[in-house]
């Protein structure tokens, strides 16, 4: 398959997989795998950089007017060194606590989690542990808060579920979306606390291996016209993936993503045990 093709494919599924709660770095891995992709640039760290980068800006682009009200508010906050009650400058920091667990983990352990968890089988197993999280998760949660009630200690919380979605087929989105319904959160605040955390935890994790590029680490560089069609297809998918979860959630359940990652795991070990997979 063209080359372009599979970077038009991979962006896509990078946009649509990074806030929809079924798992980004689990897709990335068997979808070349189910195709038979074995182009070296499709797994290397400069095609991950760039897909990372279009989701960044995807997630800058909706929520730009968030992020207009929350940067001064926190710079206000440490100027005067108080929130004065106020609810913008509480979320700044309730973001900023959020964000300080993948800050301090993610750089140690993120490659090395992802090193051990590559193969499709061991995917297949982490799928099915994140559905098991957000079925019990949209079960048990009361889903009668939004965002702006949550305490520091709660943010932390979230901040440090975010951590096991360094495992690929876990999700960033659905771990921390089932944190914040296991604190109380209704669906839409907690799809919305996970999303605006994820804007400095997706740029953070972009810089970090971008510095790899400096080095000489990134792996092989292909032509402009593929790049930028990984980078757009990513942060077109991306920005309809965040208004879609977050007006789907206002009114359905996780069920559907539940049983899509079960039923996903089912049809990797289906092509396991086939002739493709042997």
């Amino acid at each position: 398959m063209d080359l372009s093709i599979q970077a038009l494919i991979m962006g896509l599924v990078q946009g649509l997989t990074e806030f929809i709660p079924v798992s980004s770095s689990g897709h990335l891995v068997l979808v070349p795998w189910l195709f038979g992709w074995k182009d070296p640039f499709i797994d290397s760290v400069a095609f991950t950089v760039v897909l990372h980068m279009g989701t960044l800006v995807a997630l800058l682009v909706f929520f730009w007017r968030d992020w207009v009200t929350l940067v001064p508010a926190g710079l206000a906050a440490i100027r005067d060194r108080s929130l004065k009650g106020d609810p913008n400058r509480k979320m700044a920091f309730l973001l900023v606590v959020a964000t300080i667990p993948a800050v301090l983990v993610g750089p140690i352990f993120e490659s090395k989690l992802e090193e051990l968890v590559r193969k499709p089988a061991e995917i297949a197993f982490t799928l099915c542990v994140g559905a098991a999280i957000l079925w019990l998760a949209d079960r048990w949660g009361t889903k009668q808060r939004d965002e702006t009630g949550l305490t520091f200690r709660e943010s932390l919380g979230i901040g440090l579920a975010q951590v096991v979605a360094l495992v690929p087929g876990i999700s960033r989105s659905g771990v921390s979306i089932s944190a914040g319904l296991f604190l109380g959160l209704n669906r839409e605040a907690a799809a919305r606390f996970s999303f605006l955390m994820a804007t400095p935890v997706v740029g953070g994790a972009g810089i970090w291996e971008a510095r790899k590029l400096l080095t000489n680490e990134a792996g092989p560089s292909p032509e402009m016209n593929v790049v930028v069609i990984g980078f757009i297809a990513a942060l077109i998918s991306g920005f309809l993936a965040v208004r879609f979860m977050l007006e789907f959630l206002k009114r359905q359940p996780l069920t559907g993503f539940v049983v899509y990652r079960v039923a996903a795991a089912v049809l990797v070990c289906v092509v396991l045990l086939s002739p493709h997979g042997a």
